[in-house]
């Protein structure tokens, strides 16, 4: 049957700031916005309870939490009341996406009495505890694949430092060349261009933040103002398109495929000079190292920025091309098998969601 939110939880409010309780110990957890912050010797809740982030970073973001436990104060209780599961209740929140009444843009935060009268399905309870071991069950096979996926990714890393060494050690004296001496670096354009409906396909560093080129949310730009734009907007493929701003800063992605695009300023790319191959420059960017020459030039508040004045003094360990290929063809047959593990996960989460919908919608 159809009810509201309100009808299956009570609003429960907490005044606890995280200074409050940084010098106390216990036996009792307490948790906020990013989860469990620390122990204490009292609770507020006897019972498992919802707790949804009403105020800042992750606003409306829920989270189950144990009998005998607390939450800060940008935490909202949602305590469950005899006719609900708490799992379930937690499904129910999730399911209802209630970061889309937040208000505010310096600080975002929701209140209870803006979601308290969205309607969900419910169950019996017998029902309920079937549901949740449905969904439990799917949680857990959506978490196997994500750490399957991390253990090919680590193999990667591991395979990278077996054979080239490590980047700041250089235990195998392999020769240092600078960025500039390997690759040609390009910036996209420093105007925001006029969009169109369709035409040329217009990408920004939003675009680089997975391990693959995404290209399912893009801007168009006109033939004419892309044939107007600089050579170094228009990167070709196996160019490294890399990320110049904000927390995802350097992170590489290869252009796998003849497109014709054009980048925004926010994207930077490499063009290997034929000295390295663009599989070992993604690599490269991805070790330790890299980040490591990032972090000693981008200093102090603001905007993080990758510039290209200093990139192309950065360090890069040289190996031969030969050793370059075997590393790359060993890439090959890894991402192969996190395509298929990926494939899996996207049909599972798909499945996930597709219950979600079933059970509350």
């Amino acid at each position: 049957m159809k009810v509201k939110l309100e009808d299956v939880c009570e609003r429960g409010t907490s005044n606890l700031k995280q200074s409050d309780i940084a010098k106390t110990s216990g036996d009792y957890p307490i948790y906020g916005a990013s989860g469990y912050i620390g122990n204490t010797n009292f609770y507020h809740q006897e019972k498992p309870y919802v707790a949804v982030v009403k105020d800042g970073a992750g606003v409306g973001r829920a989270a189950l939490y144990p009998a005998n436990s607390s939450v800060i104060g940008t935490m909202q209780y949602l305590l469950p009341k005899d006719n609900v599961l708490p799992k379930y209740l937690f499904y129910v929140v999730s399911y209802m996406h209630l970061e889309k009444y937040f208000t505010g843009a310096t600080i975002p935060h929701i209140y209870f009495k803006d979601y308290k009268n969205e309607e969900f399905n419910l169950d019996l309870l017998e029902r309920q505890a079937e549901i949740v071991e449905i969904l439990e069950k799917c949680e857990k096979i959506i978490e196997k694949r994500k750490q399957e996926i991390q253990l090919l990714d680590q193999l990667i890393k591991a395979r990278f430092v077996e054979m080239f060494g490590h980047q700041s050690h250089n235990e195998k004296s392999l020769p240092y060349m600078t960025v500039d001496d390997v690759a040609e670096i390009y910036l996209g354009i420093t105007h925001t261009p006029t969009y169109v409906d369709s035409g040329v396909m217009f990408i920004s560093a939003k675009n680089t933040s997975g391990d693959f080129l995404d290209l399912t949310d893009v801007k168009y730009i006109s033939r004419e103002e892309f044939e107007g734009a600089p050579k170094g907007s228009k990167p070709q493929v196996n160019d490294v398109l890399f990320s110049r701003v904000g927390s995802n800063l350097g992170h590489p992605v290869i252009l796998e495929e003849e497109l014709e695009l054009c980048t925004f300023v926010s994207l930077g790319f490499l063009r290997s000079k034929g000295i390295v191959t663009s599989n070992y420059l993604k690599h490269w960017m991805r070790d330790e190292f890299f980040a490591k020459q990032v972090s000693e030039h981008v200093k102090g508040g603001g905007q993080p920025n990758l510039n290209t004045g200093w990139l192309k003094e950065f360090k890069i360990i040289v190996p031969n091309l030969e050793k370059q290929k075997e590393f790359d063809d060993f890439c090959h047959q890894v991402t192969k098998s996190k395509v298929v593990v990926q494939k899996a996960l996207d049909e599972t989460q798909l499945l996930f969601d597709s219950l979600m919908q079933q059970y509350f919608g």
